[in-house]
């Protein structure tokens, strides 16, 4: 059977053809999945020195990548949204007439594949079988891609089954062009159910499925569809007698997103268990009864390794040593990799493969990532692969705040909790950004990746309240509270289970909690605290709030949502205001 009647619909078919005379690639290789084809690029690429093989005794199976140096992360100043509309696009989106986002792309792609092979991927997010999966199919010319789309997304032949019996897809055309600066662009054109990215080989930017698709394209089709696509973590949380509760969690960067997707209870909480999900996309959809239920789009892990140990993130660590992708990292001397607060090995080269040393900086570089199936974690559970999701009771909101936002507070209902989503921040940290305390805004943990208004995705958030009776309860937390001396409160990493368990009794009612202008908080003796040595004082801090600081945050906000101009919802603003006149009474 040709290509061709591989492809048998029109649209796919037409298109393939224009890409082809467009690119010129010199040949042209549709992906199956199957694992010959992964061991087959992958012995290719180790001969082209694209991938160089580690230690197999330490960790089998495992390659590492050096991407560009000028190629080493998202590049949002080059992401474009291409709305027909620029209105629907946003403030929070860079836009681009698609007429000429298109012109400027296809001049890109003109024989940009000449003495390269055209690999087509269809993929499929999330199970194959849920009615929740959308698919899409990638046409790259680059291996590293497809090895990387086989362990992020389900490819191949059932993912291509199914494209050719619903007839909808997203299309991705995506080629690494020469890796100019000045050449790169990443263009979604959500009208269109359509991506074109030129010019970079890195993970957001390359592989398509995952922000492009799984955040992008696919929040503006669940704006038309009536479901979420959220930057969240999914994961169980197991009570000694073997109950189940699902939570969704929607963190900024550098806010314990994976620690949190990963946790391993501790010894002082007998018979909890924490099972993965999800680590960074959850689809939210409402069931027939009007249950949330939500599926973890991806099928692995592409995550940043620095600082991953066994006393971070003990699972993650775990997880891969074996059939993982490096990309970025340093190497030892007997060829295992390394990367900064390891706490194993001596780095002998840096992740460019110079010959490494310190006074130099970082032998790993700060965003370098690994590859890896979400099967290899420990706490993987099987019910990410459940057709039919599985049951949220509660989303979590997060943020980094030094002496604002409590440990943890509930929403007092589904507007309010909208609202608290909506203004989330952070205060960045050195490392990020190079000065300490800024403050910045990330709606939802969505900044980057929302692929419409913020004014419109607040008000589809909002809908769900007209929609069903049993959504999820809304909570913040944070974990990051300061004294004056800047020593944290709280312990975080895996004592945050004891957080968890307060968010899933008020979820069962189980508990009563204190009421305040901002929300629902514990009562001391809510939250477990056996074997933490904190003193009662740090205790009543994490949990105290100032209404005169309060009033300045809400007042924040207000400037912030109000600078998406009259399409912001009315139920935002009202919460805006009813909250402003509670917390001045509070604080008077």
């Amino acid at each position: 059977m040709n290509l061709h009647q591989k492809l048998s619909l029109p649209d796919l078919q037409n298109w393939i053809e224009n890409v082809t005379k467009l690119t010129q690639p010199n040949k042209i290789y549709l992906c199956d999945g199957s694992e010959a084809e992964y061991q087959n690029l992958i012995n290719e690429m180790q001969e082209t020195e694209d991938l160089i093989k580690l230690n197999s005794d330490k960790y089998p199976n495992c390659y590492l990548h050096r991407s560009d140096p000028s190629d080493v992360a998202r590049v949002e100043h080059l992401t474009y949204i291409c709305s027909n509309n620029k209105d629907d696009a946003g403030p929070n989106n860079n836009w681009m007439d698609p007429k000429e986002a298109h012109s400027k792309m296809d001049l890109l792609f003109k024989n940009s594949m000449k003495n390269r092979t055209m690999y087509i991927i269809p993929y499929c997010m999330g199970p194959i079988d849920s009615p929740y999966s959308r698919c899409g199919i990638e046409i790259t010319d680059s291996p590293y891609v497809v090895i990387n789309m086989k362990l992020m997304t389900r490819i191949g032949q059932s993912a291509l089954n199914r494209i050719l019996k619903e007839k909808e897809y997203v299309k991705g055309l995506h080629s690494i062009g020469k890796l100019d600066p000045n050449e790169r662009f990443i263009m979604h054109f959500p009208d269109e159910l359509s991506i074109k990215s030129f010019g970079s080989g890195y993970g957001g930017n390359a592989l398509l499925g995952k922000k492009c698709h799984a955040l992008r394209i696919a929040s503006w089709q669940a704006k038309n569809e009536g479901w979420l696509a959220e930057h969240m973590l999914i994961v169980g949380i197991e009570d000694p007698k073997g109950n189940i509760k699902y939570i969704a969690c929607a963190f900024p960067s550098a806010c314990g997103k994976t620690n949190l997707a990963m946790l391993i209870p501790p010894k002082s909480q007998p018979g909890w268990k924490i099972w993965t999900l999800g680590d960074d996309i959850a689809w939210l959809h409402l069931d027939d009864s009007g249950e949330m239920r939500a599926i973890n789009p991806e099928a692995g892990y592409f995550g940043v390794v620095p600082g991953t140990n066994e006393r971070t993130n003990k699972n993650a660590f775990d997880m891969i040593h074996k059939d993982t992708i490096y990309t970025n990292v340093g190497l030892t001397e007997d060829n295992e990799p390394w990367w900064e607060n390891k706490n194993t090995g001596i780095p002998t080269k840096d992740w460019q493969g110079n010959i490494y040393k310190a006074e130099n900086g970082v032998a790993a570089h700060p965003n370098s990532r690994f590859t890896v199936s979400a099967k290899n974690n420990p706490s993987y559970s099987s019910l990410a692969e459940a057709p039919e999701g599985v049951p949220i009771s509660a989303i979590v909101f997060g943020g980094r705040r030094k002496k604002l936002a409590p440990l943890v507070y509930e929403a007092k209902n589904w507007k309010h909790g909208v609202f608290i989503g909506a203004g989330i921040a952070s205060e960045t940290t050195a490392a990020a950004t190079g000065k300490k305390g800024i403050l910045r805004r990330d709606p939802m943990a969505m900044l980057p990746f929302c692929g419409y208004n913020f004014a419109d995705y607040w008000s589809h958030w909002l809908s769900f309240e007209r929609k069903t009776e049993k959504l999820p309860k809304i909570f913040h937390v944070n974990w990051f509270r300061q004294n004056d001396k800047g020593m944290f409160l709280w312990p975080g990493f895996n004592e945050n289970l004891r957080v968890l368990r307060w968010i899933i009794d008020r979820c069962e009612e189980k508990i009563d909690a204190q009421e305040t202008p901002i929300g629902f908080l514990p009562h001391r003796d809510d939250i477990d605290m056996n074997g933490l040595d904190i003193p009662n004082k740090n205790i009543d801090e994490l949990l105290s709030v100032d209404e005169k600081e309060w009033l300045n945050e809400i007042q924040s906000i207000g400037e912030y949502i109000q600078n998406f101009g009259q399409r912001v919802p009315k139920g935002l603003l009202d919460q805006f205001k009813k909250l402003e006149i509670e917390l001045s009474k509070s604080s008077t």
